[in-house]
Parts: structure tokens; sequence; C-alpha cells
């Protein structure tokens, strides 16, 4: 629902591009007709979800965490383990803005149960 959101509002998605949460943004920004950006961990995109418009192949790993916090405008973090702890972490540093849907319990995380509010909260800060 939310990638679809985000697609309709025309904002440009960027996502690690893999399988899970990430698949399940871009598959709603794909059915919207909008971009999802995949920066994917190694150099094949055998690992790119069928979802994504244009991906990135870094080889980074997990460092490819900084360039999904350093192209964003507001960092959207969507539950998640450690890869999103990481990403949330990137944000901060860059001074980004930050909403978790269902996510992190942080100190300047604006967490969120509804995606139509992770809307509201891009707008509000952007």
């Amino acid at each position: 629902m939310l990638g679809g959101l985000l697609a309709k509002e025309g904002y440009l998605v960027y996502c690690g591009g893999g399988e899970g949460v990430m698949e399940a943004i871009a598959k709603g920004v794909y059915k919207n007709k909008g971009t999802c950006i995949g920066i994917l961990k190694g150099e094949s995109l055998s690992e790119m979800n069928k979802y994504i418009t244009i991906p990135v192949s870094t080889n980074m790993g997990i460092s490819r965490n900084a360039l999904l916090a350093y192209n964003c405008d507001v960092a959207v973090a969507i539950s998640g383990k450690y890869g999103t702890l990481s990403e949330i972490s990137y944000a901060f540093q860059l001074e980004k803005p930050v909403v978790g849907l269902n996510s992190w319990n942080l100190t300047g995380l604006t967490n969120v149960n509804d995606p139509s509010q992770v809307i509201d909260f891009i707008k509000e800060n952007t």
C-alpha cells in the first residue's frame, strides 16, 4: 500500500532492491507507474526483485545503506531489523527526517501506524 501511495504522490523511491518489504514497496510503486531505484548490495542484478525500475549494482554489501540515506530527502523505515537500524542511523547522521512505519522505538524517530501518515510526514518535511 505505501509503495502505491508514494507513486501516486510522484515521489522517486529508493530501496535496497531485494525481497520482503523492499519488494512490497517496489511492487506498489511499479503497479502505480512510479519509479523505484534499487540500490543493490552486490554486483549482480540477480538479487533484484522484478519490480525495480532502475537497478544500481554497488558491490558494497551492507555499506550501500549509506547510499540510500544520502539519496533520500526523507527516510522511511518499515519495521525492520539491523539493516533498517543502520539506514536510520545514516539518515540521522545526515540530518535527514526519518519516519518509521511500525519500526524501531528511537529518540528522534517519528513512528506511525498507517501508510497515509507516512505521506503526511513526508509532505510536512520536504
